[in-house]
């Protein structure tokens, strides 16, 4: 989507530091990340949003939400434009991007390589055909866009330091210092190619030494090519569904086995408005519809890192459980403005921290204990003191679910008895009562089912407006809700139930957009999400609606609202969290894991090939183990791709193996003076991760 045109003036890096607002569109830009953080690169060459080492950390480039002040690292023909083509090298993360100019046709090849110790980015700059001037700009700025560094050059490697951060630089062009920007210029001919590799370190530490830029590229995409090949679908969304899967796995902190649910912070749910949040944290609500994503898939080694993820975060007082952590399941996640930040096309405040994670949500319960419930009926049960915490849970919900909550999208208006978050307190019982019967667990499931009986009974008298024939928002409200999508989908009732038929009907009816689903009427719910303004259809919600059609029956309506969502996607297969039906754009955070879970998950009912882990005939079971065996085999393989490779032992290689054609570089110099050191560098979040530290190879 919008790669072939050039719908901005072009700038060079100097003029790209003193213009405002020059982030592209949001289906423009493509992930690159290495399982612990991700960067977005767009098709103008530059790289917009990074944060380092964690997807949580502070951004070094932040132009996104702001200018080119604030951040960005750009390689492009020094004649400007915007890429003619880009593509992912098969099912990986490499991304390749071609540009087209007078004289000749170059490509840029961006990779994060899968982390040893420090978080690298590759670019390798290729000639294709003639003969292409390039020009490179980077300007670090760390805390959000904020700190100027202070650069220095030493023995050929180029440094940028402020705070607890260090950014190295190591490229065969020679590069200079102008207007707080390191510049460079070269050119590149047919069958030549140009490296660059920037390393994050501690401040603290001397910056490793470079690694071998082809060599990395290689690597990465091997390991990539060979984790999507364990992909288990087999149905004619394929590669849809694999790039959605990948994107998930970019988005997992490999450390911690946590999923964010998206690489940004503060894309705006409604261009200009202030609907701004940062979703670079660890959603509850994701939960079960994840596992279940990746279980399908294939990911079974995935499935119960995220399975555990989830055991250690919620660990602690039932009554205190959060609706999402960092991570690592850190807990603290206090909200604060970047007020130096004009925010996406003008659109603030950008947020750092969710306050929303201190709301009260009662369906994060019943997401926990579907979760865990759907892991063991894969045939990989959690351990006894899981279970205890269940109970727990279960206790805490005997109570808690005649209480008003904050309600699944996490409105900032009053406390409400939500029906979905009811539907879910019955999920959470539902499940331990499978679990004992199913199981083998014990616990008092008689109790249990009599809970569930009346929570069940009292949705169903209070959730369901017969004025309005359908299940609505909130009890006693007349507004729909597309959360009520779930009914079906969690086994509340099933989709033949005349009352749930006409709720999806009136959901398809009165709370859509072009076709697409709204969460809710946004501008009718002031007094409900405390929110002002109109927001994009929730694409999740959509996926939920094709599902709930093709268990009405109705498969072709549900294929055609499918491939419509589909079409969505930007040309790498990208979705972000909402689409604007006015704009005809993207929005929300990018990209998001809600978004493509629901797409895979949807792929599958549509095509018939869902896994069913009701299924409990020993032939199944045994063929469920057998499969999580063989991803786990699989999984230690592709890190023995990696551990040990000594990437810092390569270093003669890099310098002498990379250099072919670097063209007639431009500028030597020493690339001092960073110019001021405004602000200071604030958290150092993160950096005591693991493997961060390491100086291995120096």
């Amino acid at each position: 989507m919008g790669t072939g045109s050039d719908a901005r003036p072009h700038v060079d890096g100097s003029d790209r530091v003193r213009m405002g607002a020059v982030s592209l569109p949001i289906e423009d830009y493509g992930l690159i990340g290495d399982t612990h953080t991700a960067a977005l690169v767009g098709t103008d060459g530059s790289i917009d949003w990074l944060s380092l080492p964690r997807f949580d950390s502070e951004a070094c480039f932040a132009a996104l939400l702001g200018d080119g002040d604030n951040g960005f690292w750009r390689l492009a023909p020094a004649s400007g434009g915007r890429a003619a083509r880009r593509r992912y090298r098969g099912d990986t993360l490499v991304l390749e991007t071609e540009f087209d100019v007078e004289g000749g046709t170059v490509r840029v090849v961006d990779c994060m390589p899968i982390r040893e110790t420090h978080p690298q980015v590759v670019r390798i700059v290729e000639g294709v055909s003639g003969t292409v001037r390039m020009r490179m700009d980077l300007a670090i700025r760390f805390c959000y866009g904020r700190v100027v560094p202070w650069v220095r050059r030493l023995d050929g490697l180029l440094t940028a330091l402020a705070g607890p951060d260090g950014l190295a630089l190591w490229t065969t062009v020679h590069t200079q210092g102008h207007d707080r920007t390191t510049v460079a210029e070269f050119t590149v001919s047919a069958g030549q190619h140009v490296p660059f590799v920037l390393t994050w370190f501690p401040s603290h530490e001397e910056p490793p030494r470079p690694i071998d830029a082809v060599f990395a590229v290689d690597e990465t995409e091997t390991w990539w090519t060979e984790w999507s090949a364990q992909c288990t679908f087999t149905g004619a969304w394929r590669s849809a569904v694999v790039r959605s899967l990948v994107t998930l796995k970019a988005l997992t902190y490999q450390p911690t086995g946590g999923i964010v649910a998206a690489a940004t912070t503060s894309l705006p749910e409604t261009l200009g408005g202030g609907r701004n949040w940062d979703y670079r944290y660890c959603w509850l609500r994701d939960a079960t519809l994840t596992l279940q994503a990746l279980m399908q898939g294939g990911y079974h080694e995935e499935a119960m890192a995220w399975r555990d993820w989830l055991l250690r975060a919620v660990a602690g007082d039932a009554a205190d459980l959060q609706i999402m952590y960092g991570p690592a399941g850190e807990r603290r996640l206090e909200e604060w403005e970047a007020d130096w930040l004009s925010g996406y096309e003008e659109s603030a405040p950008v947020r750092i921290g969710n306050a929303a994670a201190g709301q009260f949500q009662l369906d994060v319960y019943g997401e926990v204990l579907s979760a865990l419930y759907d892991s063991a009926r894969a045939g990989d049960p959690p351990s006894d003191s899981a279970w205890d915490l269940q109970l727990a849970l279960l206790e805490f919900i005997e109570t808690g679910w005649r209480e008003p909550d904050d309600g699944i999208w996490e409105v900032r208006g009053p406390r409400r008895h939500f029906t979905h978050s009811k539907v879910m307190a019955w999920v959470a019982v539902d499940r331990a009562v499978r679990s004992v019967e199913e199981c083998g667990f014990t616990g008092p499931v008689d109790r249990w089912r009599a809970l569930r009986d009346e929570i069940h009974a009292e949705v169903c008298a209070k959730g369901y407006n017969t004025d309005v024939g359908a299940f609505t928002q909130y009890y006693g409200s007349t507004g729909l809700d597309a959360s009520l999508l779930m009914i079906p989908l969690v086994g509340f009732l099933p989709a033949t139930d005349e009352r749930v038929r006409s709720t999806v009907e009136a959901v398809e009816r009165d709370l859509t957009e072009d076709g697409f689903v709204l969460r809710y009427r946004a501008e009718e719910a002031g007094d409900v999400d405390g929110l002002q303004g109109h927001e994009g259809a929730f694409l999740a919600c959509s996926f939920w609606l094709a599902d709930c059609l093709c268990l009405l029956g109705r498969t072709d309506d549900a294929n055609a609202l499918f491939e419509r969502l589909l079409g969505l996607r930007n040309d790498l297969g990208l979705l972000s969290e909402e689409y604007d039906a006015r704009a005809k754009r993207q929005v929300g955070n990018f990209p998001q894991a809600f978004s493509h879970v629901s797409l895979v998950n949807a792929a599958y009912n549509l095509s018939g090939d869902r896994m069913d882990y009701s299924d409990q005939r020993p032939e199944m079971l045994q063929m469920m183990r057998r499969a999580a065996t063989r991803s786990q085999g699989r999984s230690m393989r592709l890190q023995g791709r990696f551990l040990g490779m000594g990437r810092g032992s390569r270093a003669a290689r890099a310098v002498h193996g990379s250099t072919k054609g670097a063209g007639n570089a431009k500028g030597a110099g020493n690339a001092k003076g960073a110019g001021s050191t405004k602000g200071i560098a604030g958290s150092t979040k993160g950096i005591g991760s693991k493997g961060i530290g390491s100086t291995e190879g120096t």
